[in-house]
């Protein structure tokens, strides 16, 4: 069926369920077949992940329209075996559940084969593990119809744990046989999640690149720029600079320096100084008029030197950022890398046999004297939206303290900061140790 001949049915199917009254809607629904319905709701499926979002809407009518078609069909529509295939796939495309057992306990014929019905009764209800195994074997002797690639994405999805290898294969044959379609989106961002995972580089390279070029814009292309961005940071020794373009060349300047700001900050927090120039180079050159692209750019390019020669620069560099450009999680960075600069620039304690000790602990009284004002508001999630709420009071902390509070609410600043120290601890080792 040609996309204009779908879009018709799918505009027919439409004007029959929303005009007329009760008594008309029923015996004109009683005209279309399952099988029907079901292909105007694969076509809004695919266009959602194609990049229409505004089809999102149209998709939750179908699924609804689709579940009433069936719960009111009589038993005989199922003689037609494309019927009990809509059905089947109906349930595997986000339908409800119950209406697959309401069928299958109605099925007096023996037209649902019991195996799949029982294998997705257990997927649907969160056992899946218990049948990857069967579901599996299933899935190859149904190649050659219009099941196979819904059953292959099932059968990758609960095969992931036990062969991660073999869910690949899976997804492979689903993405294969339905191509541009809402299963292959899923296929190859589950592929690229479980290549990443287990660590399969230049697969997941691949994966990566093919959902760059083909699904974009799809509602769940966020899940693949996190997944992207971990692969990236963590096998920066694989993956070049040129692969990394090769996959955003797909994108426009904004997206493309999202994913670069995204990089840089985790390589930022992970300690990858040369990951985190390149991409905040990048992101740099990219942000264009965009405000507060070159704060965060700054920000993250300059983390990396906090542990180097040039941490004065560095910290100066920070420490220049307008706050107001910078989010609450990022301000708690910005604190976190202030304490561990300090840190850097602090003189190690002389041994206790020193005969400087009196003069050291007095310079650190003195220090330690010395506190900085700083906001000890909670951090909240930048995208919230804004909340009223009273200003709050300036609490004189340590930004040691401060960035300690700051990571105990953010995970990745907490990472920063520890990563940070367990290094300084280690320098303070050794100079201990060649004190004279």
């Amino acid at each position: 069926m040609t996309l204009r001949r779908v879009s018709i049915s799918l505009l027919a199917l439409a004007s029959l369920v929303g005009l007329g009254n009760a008594a008309a809607r029923a015996n004109d629904m009683d005209t279309i077949q399952p099988f029907q319905m079901l292909r105007s709701l694969q076509f809004v499926q695919d266009t959602v992940v194609l990049g229409d979002h505004s089809a999102a809407e149209m998709q939750r009518f179908m699924l609804g329209t689709i579940d009433e078609r069936l719960r009111s069909a009589d038993q005989a529509i199922f003689d037609d075996p494309r019927n009990v295939d809509a059905a089947l796939i109906y349930a595997m495309s986000g339908g409800n559940p119950a209406t697959l057992e309401y069928l299958v306990a109605r099925d007096i014929n023996g037209n649902f084969d019991n195996r799949i019905a029982d294998s997705l009764r257990k997927y649907l209800s969160g056992k899946g593990t218990l049948i990857a195994k069967s579901l599996g074997e299933i899935s190859k002797e149904y190649r050659n119809t219009d099941l196979a690639p819904y059953l292959a994405l099932v059968a990758g999805n609960v095969t992931i744990t036990r062969d991660p290898a073999d869910a690949l294969k899976f997804y492979d044959w689903a993405r294969l046989t339905a191509p541009g379609t809402i299963v292959e989106e899923a296929a190859l961002r589950r592929s690229l999640a479980v290549a990443v995972d287990a660590k399969i580089v230049d697969k997941a390279g691949g994966y990566a690149n093919r959902y760059a070029r083909r699904y974009l814009y799809s509602p769940y292309a966020s899940q693949f720029a996190d997944l992207f961005v971990q692969l990236v940071v963590e096998h920066y020794d694989v993956i070049k600079q040129e692969d990394i373009e090769a996959t955003l060349g797909y994108m426009d300047n904004d997206r493309r320096r999202e994913v670069y700001l995204r990089i840089a900050r985790k390589a930022a927090i992970a300690g990858r100084k040369d990951l985190t120039k390149m991409a905040a180079d990048q992101a740099r050159a990219l942000s264009g008029t965009a405000e507060g692209a070159d704060a965060l750019a700054n920000l993250y390019g300059s983390l990396a030197n906090i542990s180097t020669e040039n941490v004065d620069d560095a910290m100066q560099a920070i420490m220049d950022i307008p706050a107001e450009s910078l989010s609450p999680k990022d301000l708690a960075l910005r604190r976190a890398a202030e304490a561990v600069a300090k840190e850097v620039l602090r003189k190690p304690e002389p041994p206790p046999e020193s005969l400087t000790q009196a003069n050291a602990n007095t310079t650190d009284a003195d220090a330690g004297a010395v506190a900085a004002a700083e906001d000890d508001a909670e951090l909240q999630d930048p995208t919230a939206p804004p909340t009223p709420a009273a200003a709050p009071q300036p609490q004189p902390v340590s930004a040691e303290a401060d960035a300690g509070n700051a990571a105990a609410l953010d995970p990745a600043v907490r990472t920063f900061v520890d990563t940070g120290r367990s290094k300084l601890d280690a320098i303070d080792d050794l100079l201990k140790q060649e004190s004279p």
